[in-house]
């Protein structure tokens, strides 16, 4: 699946980099440096994207684990999560969209 989003983020004229956050966190009582993985960034000019994908979302664990990264951005580019069902396209009360492959796939002006 993340091959399919590559290639066709690819193919719209995107740059497409796999991105890493660091974050400072407390762990068994010690400041560590922890990093989260973006599965892709897409840059095409001023346009940036932060992009999960996730075959599935089957509970509120998985659902976190796929948003810890988008979590630790601070900035107001776009973050979407595109998932292997087929689902209505929504955003969640962090302004983060969620999507299915299929409907990344079939609308063109989805990043936009």
């Amino acid at each position: 699946m993340e091959n399919i989003i590559y290639n066709e983020l690819s193919s719209r004229g995107y740059l497409v980099d796999v991105g890493m956050i660091e974050s400072r966190e407390m762990r068994n009582g010690k400041s560590q440096y922890i990093q989260y993985e973006v599965d892709f960034i897409a840059t095409n000019g001023i346009d940036k994207y932060y992009i999960q994908s996730a075959y599935a979302i089957e509970n509120e664990e998985k659902r976190k684990q796929e948003l810890r990264s988008f979590k630790k951005i601070d900035d107001s580019f776009q973050k979407i999560v595109i998932v292997g069902n087929d689902i209505a396209t929504y955003t969640n009360d962090d302004g983060i969209i969620f999507m299915g492959l299929f409907q990344f796939l079939m609308n063109d002006d989805i990043l936009k």
